[in-house]
């Protein structure tokens, strides 16, 4: 719960429920952030971003990681690091979020076609469908080098996929002599939800980014995992991208506040979440797929019956400051974190019934 001080300096209740990136810095991590060992992370090594670097890559069991900037700068220098040669071509899901929402970025700056497989409602790619897309070595194609996949999948509502799943996708992958990245945004999420640890749901994966500043609720930044080879090789990119910062540990210290004190309270938000799906069932005019929330997500399928479109749904509940997001004329989507209560849940669910 949080205020908000209005023109007519009213303080009102908002519950910001759009995105998991919304939240605002613990007084535990702004203290960390002051406290903070640093050096010329480009000149040197700054020893809390080594930490860092070093914490993540032991948890998702690979050699070394770097820090980035951003999601989308973890998940581009993934791809051209794996897809340095032109030509490349990397298959990646229909609703992925490097499709859709990271601007084309390895085709406008990596030159990598993307081959497109629809993504199944949980998020998977058909390994038959991935296996067709694979290019036979013709001179007519473009070489097929890497496959990318999402967990959780945003876009599908936070659906986890399991390791089950992934090793026999990875197992496709080496079979064609091809790599797999894993764009692991909201990893943390699947592994809580799944009880199983990162390290087991990356196992067969080459690389892997991971966002802080979604459900680990940090200010900023990435880090990507892989081998010694690979980071070497994505840290010269990161350079070249323009991610070489130099007093890097004021934002790595609160990134393992995170991981140390909040990562360990994901299931709350995945609670809060069914809590949310769960009270909006009974409301007229919208449908929520109660098997669909998996995690921190939670998406409301406007319904025909619904006097009011999404985008009119999303501006009804910000005059009782319920702030969602509208993602067509007919969804809506909350996603909850570590600064939602339950208390906040049940207002949300009040405000929706209005």
């Amino acid at each position: 719960m949080a205020g908000h001080e209005t023109a007519n300096g009213y303080v009102k209740r908002i519950v910001d429920l759009r995105s998991d990136t919304v939240t605002k810095p613990t007084p535990e991590m702004r203290q960390a952030m002051a406290n903070a060992l640093v050096d010329d992370d480009v000149l040197g090594v700054d020893p809390t971003v080594d930490q860092l670097q070093k914490e993540m890559a032991q948890i998702c069991g690979k050699d070394a990681g770097l820090f980035v900037a951003s999601g989308t700068m973890g998940n581009l220098i993934s791809v051209l690091v794996h897809c340095e040669v032109r030509g490349s071509e990397v298959i990646i899901g229909s609703e992925s979020h490097i499709h859709h929402y990271e601007q084309g970025g390895i085709s406008t700056l990596g030159h990598v076609y993307s081959n497109i497989v629809p993504n199944e409602s949980d998020g998977t790619l058909d390994l038959r469908k991935v296996e067709d897309a694979i290019r036979p070595d013709d001179v007519h194609y473009p070489t097929t080098r890497l496959i990318c996949i999402e967990n959780t999948h945003g876009s599908l509502g936070g659906r986890c996929i399991g390791s089950e799943y992934t090793d026999k996708l990875g197992g496709l992958a080496r079979r064609y002599g091809l790599k797999l990245h894993i764009d692991g945004a909201r990893i943390f999420n699947a592994a809580t939800a799944l009880n199983v640890p990162i390290q087991r749901l990356v196992e067969a994966a080459d690389s892997v980014s991971v966002c802080l500043s979604k459900g680990l609720g940090a200010p900023v930044g990435s880090v990507i995992v892989g081998s010694f080879e690979f980071i070497a090789k994505a840290r010269r990119l990161r350079k070249a991208l323009g991610g070489g910062m130099r007093q890097l540990g004021v934002l790595a210290a609160p990134a393992l506040v995170s991981i140390h004190d909040i990562a360990g309270k994901l299931h709350i938000d995945h609670q809060n979440a069914h809590r949310l799906a769960e009270g909006l069932t009974r409301i007229k005019g919208i449908h929520v797929d109660l098997a669909s929330v998996e995690t921190n997500m939670v998406f409301v399928e406007v319904t025909e019956d619904s006097p009011l479109s999404a985008n009119e749904i999303c501006k009804s509940l910000k005059n009782y400051g319920i702030l969602t997001m509208a993602l067509t004329k007919n969804k809506v989507r909350a996603v909850f974190h570590h600064q939602i209560s339950e208390d906040d849940v049940q207002h949300a669910i009040r405000c929706f019934q209005v």
